[in-house]
């Protein structure tokens, strides 16, 4: 055998893609997670509660989970997207229009975007509401079709999505737990306490 056979035939017992990013060489090119793990480990480092769902059955007894571990049951929930009053119709939702009189915010979103764990929302979901109006606890209902890469792409997606009319007042949620005031980086944003109840619909 060739000393090149040798030196450059033989697989290396561990691929490099099993490598950790911090192990490899100065030029190896880091690997990218695929874009839900992405979401994952974002979605929690910026303190979101993330509850996977194989099916509609687990997305509502998760749902029903965080009703009962909060004791919103009877309680009142801002709601906007209507189409959210039928998929959980089961639970006689008590919305209300009226942001002061209720305990929680029910929605979807956009997108999911991978890059830096946020929730890309707009009019569809919030109107013209600033998200500091809102109550301060959120569960959001997204399924696994909306992950994207970035905020750019979620964008693109909007806008090739709603050829019609475009939906305005378009942010993201990213602070999902108290912002420390000595944190210039969360410094003055409008951190929520939000559940996550992912589908699989892929």
């Amino acid at each position: 055998m060739s000393l090149f056979r040798k030196l450059f035939g033989k697989k290396s017992s561990q691929s490099e893609e099993q490598i950790p990013n911090q192990e490899r060489g100065k030029y190896m090119p880091e690997v990218k997670l695929p874009v839900d793990e992405r979401f994952t480990i974002n979605f929690k480092a910026n303190g979101g509660k993330f509850l996977y769902c194989e099916n509609m059955a687990e997305v509502k007894d998760s749902f029903n989970s965080i009703l009962s571990e909060n004791q919103w049951h009877d309680d009142k929930v801002f709601l906007i997207d209507t189409r959210l009053t039928d998929l959980f119709k089961d639970f006689n939702l008590n919305s209300t229009n009226k942001i002061s009189e209720s305990s929680y915010f029910l929605s979807t979103c956009e997108y999911l975007i991978s890059d830096d764990g946020s929730l890309l929302i707009s009019s569809n979901q919030i109107a013209e509401k600033k998200l500091m109006e809102l109550p301060e606890h959120f569960i959001i209902y997204a399924t696994t079709s909306q992950f994207v890469e970035s905020i750019g792409e979620g964008l693109k997606g909007i806008k090739e999505k709603s050829k019609t009319k475009i939906p305005t007042n378009i942010t993201t949620i990213k602070h999902f737990k108290a912002a420390d005031d000595k944190d210039f980086l969360t410094y003055g944003s409008s951190s929520k306490n939000l559940y996550l109840l992912l589908l699989e619909d892929l």
